[in-house]
């Protein structure tokens, strides 16, 4: 299991004496320790980007494809090494949402952030909307992006389906798209390039938003004959792509109308045993991984693996004669294992709203004074300085 976040009285006590009145320069960079001005007598240091959606709270999809590789990232960086994870507020306005509900599932998304491992102290974390370089940026951006490419991307299409019930993307009203939904891939494409970062962690359903960040990367620094952005690379991590527990053939969902298709990070060990238990697998009687012929039991296999850190057709030939019970008993045992501390953290961390809010204005100021220095640099190059 990652290591939790311990002593949140300690951090808030840290971050006061990190924040004197009136602090040199020198004294703040001194004091932070957290690499926010980079030594440039070294090599250039590694600089991670990846975000998260604040809409409700996330399942073990979400953590298995995401959230436990930031634990690992944040252990095995190099101490020069800075990591900046982002709850993505206005990436969730690209769908209806009601405020109040935004509004506590960006708390929400914070402390789970916090209760899966991510210490403040080493990574920046913080609220993509409390630093407003990455709207300045993405419209900057959005003047060089062709609609061609645009209209290539793939995932408006999903969400846009998803959202209206349809079948398939074949079903979706293109009437009915908006303009943030469409181009939201170019705040992605700002969200990572106003940090210059060097790698972005994503899942093959992102590859071409990656690709769209390079490439808008590349205009930029042809246009003004000047390399103010790295290209930034996909970040190779294990992730595992976890189905829905009702209908294998989607992938696990938060907005999937019924509840018993995802296991919640917050949903209780007999939560988890229910939802097992009533998950589709097939009548076949011996246990095998063939996601083409059986996906609901491969899919149960791949979560497995995942939550034992082990490889899937290992697994699999352990249950050589067995049936869906014992398998479905192990995988509700494996998965309680491996969210019951980051559950009871949460529950602790949720109600800690005066440490939360702390955590977030200290990593956004972190945050902003890194992107400004970006946007300056923007912001002479086109003339606008």
């Amino acid at each position: 299991m990652p290591p939790l976040l311990r002593c949140r009285s300690h951090f808030l006590a840290s971050a006061t004496r990190l924040l004197p009145r009136n602090p040199s320069r020198r004294q703040f960079h001194a004091s932070q320790k957290s690499h926010d001005a980079p030594d440039i007598s070294k090599p250039r240091p590694r600089v991670v980007f990846s975000g998260i959606q604040p809409t409700g709270v996330p399942h073990l999809g979400n953590y298995l494809g995401a959230l436990s590789n930031w634990v690992k990232l944040q252990e095995n960086a190099a101490p020069e090494d800075e990591l900046i994870f982002s709850i993505v507020g206005w990436h969730a306005l690209t769908l209806p949402q009601d405020p109040k509900i935004l509004s506590a599932s960006r708390r929400d998304m914070l402390a789970t952030v916090l209760a899966i491992g991510i210490d403040p102290k080493r990574s920046i974390v913080f609220h993509q909307d409390h630093n407003q370089s990455h709207t300045e940026l993405a419209w900057i951006l959005s003047c060089l992006a062709p609609m061609g490419k645009l209209r290539r991307m793939t995932t408006w299409k999903s969400k846009l389906a998803t959202s209206r019930n349809a079948n398939d993307e074949s079903e979706v009203d293109e009437s009915l798209l908006n303009v943030g939904l469409f181009t939201y891939p170019i705040l992605m494409a700002a969200d990572i390039l106003a940090y210059k970062a060097t790698h972005v962690p994503v899942g093959d359903d992102q590859r071409q938003h990656l690709e769209l960040a390079r490439d808008l990367a590349d205009t930029f620094n042809r246009a003004y004959k000047r390399r103010v952005f790295p290209l930034p690379r996909m970040e190779a991590t294990s992730s595992h792509r976890v189905l829905s527990l009702k209908d294998p053939a989607s992938k696990m969902s938060k907005s999937a109308p019924d509840t018993a298709s995802r296991i919640l990070l917050t949903d209780t060990a007999k939560d988890i045993s229910r939802k097992i238990k009533g998950s589709v697998t097939d009548s076949l009687g011996n246990i095998t991984y063939d996601p083409a012929v059986r996906p609901g039991t491969s899919n149960l296999l791949t979560i497995l693996a995942a939550c034992t850190d082990e490889d899937v057709h290992v697994v699999a030939a352990r249950y050589q004669g067995k049936g869906h019970g014992p398998l479905k008993a192990d995988v509700a045992e494996a998965i309680e294992h491996l969210i019951g501390g980051p559950r009871r953290e949460f529950d602790k961390l949720k109600g800690e709203t005066q440490y939360l809010d702390e955590v977030a204005r200290e990593g956004a100021r972190r945050a902003r004074e890194r992107s400004e220095v970006t946007l300056k640099e923007v912001r002479e190059t086109i003339g606008l300085a």
